[in-house]
């Protein structure tokens, strides 16, 4: 397994950010060292993004590195394709995951088969920044976890961070990266960890685990996998905002619980997940998205297929519903503290 840099990580120094702080960061470093970076997207320009994650930087490169595009999916990601054949490095932006499918040919059409279509002669090296899930109260039309969809296409990594410090080395790796990835921000984690229990006060991300972020450039090799927590008696693995949720209610049921967060879905690191499970003999697979055909049944599967005679019992899923994703009945979709307890508690019965 590649490591992380060690001299960057460990030796340089460190402020607190937040996630959105973190992922301009990286842009801003990217452009500045490689002029070929270009970021383009539905007002990412003189407004910074919806979220202001491009904040600042078309001031500082020009309208010619970070601009403005029309409101057309498909002609976003249609236009990176070409840049990205001409030699560019695109980063798009889509502004939330659910308007994502307009360009879904584009990408699984061009994006992820320009490489294989060419022999080689020509390359994707396209990083498509979009937040995505749920927990803001955004109905069904901005808060869809679509990740699944894109794990499925050969050609196209699948990355999601879960902390301000994973996101910018992260976010370096993709950029770098000569094929087509898809960088998926959990949007309610931007500002604060979540804990699943939304009745409760936010909290910023400063002062927390992964909030400190080294200055300069660093990058997280992708394909590799971070030990939240060590444990010997369940395995949980998720990524995105369920990482902090899974930590939140597994502390307080007081479970020796392993977690790890897979950070990137495709490349997949299921040698840490398999080495945990093996020791655990107990597997909990948590994401937001739909059940049926989510990339929990994916790594269920794995497990099964490279674990069975380490199991002591069935692989658990905590998911979303297999419906539109609610509006007042959010918290009923969201997979938070109640089903999570109640499959942990399922998982340490057997």
């Amino acid at each position: 397994m590649i490591e992380e840099n060690p001299v960057s990580l460990h030796d340089a120094p460190s402020r607190p950010m937040n996630m959105i702080e973190a992922i301009n960061d990286a842009l801003d470093i990217m452009m500045a060292r490689d002029p070929d970076v270009v970021i383009m997207g539905e007002d990412v320009g003189y407004f910074g993004g919806v979220f202001r994650a491009t904040a600042g930087l078309q001031k500082k490169f020009g309208k010619n590195r970070v601009f403005d595009t029309p409101i057309n999916e498909c002609g976003i990601i249609g236009a990176a394709v070409g840049m990205a054949a001409y030699g560019l490095r695109p980063v798009p932006e889509i502004q939330f995951a659910d308007y994502i499918y307009p360009g879904l040919d584009q990408l699984v059409s061009e994006a992820a088969r320009l490489r294989y279509r060419s022999a080689g002669e020509f390359v994707a090296p396209i990083t498509v920044r979009s937040p995505f899930g749920g927990g803001i109260f955004g109905g069904q039309t901005h808060s869809q976890s679509p990740e699944a969809l894109f794990t499925h296409v050969a050609g196209l990594k699948t990355v999601i961070p879960a902390t301000p410090h994973d996101a910018k080395g992260l976010l370096i790796a993709a950029i770098e990266d000569n094929d087509p990835v898809i960088f998926f921000e959990p949007k309610r984690i931007y500002n604060g960890p979540f804990d699943g229990y939304y009745d409760r006060p936010s909290r910023p991300w400063k002062g927390l685990p992964g909030s400190q972020v080294p200055e300069g450039y660093y990058r997280i090799p992708l394909g590799k996998a971070r030990v939240v927590r060590e444990g010997a008696a369940l395995t949980v693995v998720t990524y995105g905002t369920m990482v902090h949720v899974a930590e939140a209610v597994l502390a307080e049921k007081g479970v020796d619980v392993e977690i790890i967060d897979l950070r990137s879905l495709v490349p997949l690191d299921i040698d840490t997940v398999e080495k945990s499970v093996e020791k655990t003999g107990k597997c909990l697979v948590i994401h937001e998205a739909t059940r049926t055909s989510g990339f929990g049944a994916e790594l269920v599967t794995l497990v099964q297929e490279r674990c069975f005679y380490h199991l002591e019992a069935p692989v658990e899923r905590v998911t979303g519903f297999d419906t539109p994703y609610p509006h007042s009945l959010e918290w009923a979709y969201f997979p938070g503290p109640v089903r999570i307890g109640e499959a942990v508690d399922r998982l340490m019965k057997d």
